[in-house]
């Protein structure tokens, strides 16, 4: 059995990877920034887990961290609107688990090397273990 957290980057990176508007407006998708990935792109990043449940059932509360990486002067609004989308649609079965919330808490935009930009998300998701 997976923990939440592989479970839930798992089903995240699968639903970027497979949006097809999203993959015409990047080069990929990818788990962790690879070292010679071409922007723009988009990676799904650090999934932070804490103890969350009910009387019943076990639950993990995660933040994952996507981040889109851009080129040039201006922010991409059409791959950020679908990241976003992507993010509020992480609700629902993921392996072992159910994600019964997903929620974007928190988002930065500033400057990365080389001129490009980075918009980073970070989705609070509340999972509750199936048995």
């Amino acid at each position: 059995m997976r923990t939440a957290e592989q479970a839930l980057r798992a089903k995240a990176i699968a639903l970027l990877a497979g949006d097809g508007e999203l993959a015409g407006a990047v080069y990929g998708v990818f788990d962790g920034m690879p070292p010679r990935a071409s922007a723009p792109c988009v990676s799904v990043g650090a999934a932070e887990g804490s103890d969350w449940g009910t009387k019943d059932r076990a639950g993990r509360e995660i933040r994952l961290t996507v981040t889109l990486h851009g080129v040039g002067d201006s922010l991409d609004d059409r791959a950020a609107a679908r990241v976003e989308a992507v993010a509020a649609a992480l609700r629902g079965p993921a392996e072992d688990w159910t994600v019964v919330g997903a929620r974007i808490v928190r988002t930065r935009f500033g400057p990365a090397r080389e001129g490009g930009w980075r918009r980073e998300l970070v989705v609070r998701c509340r999972c509750l273990a199936l048995s």
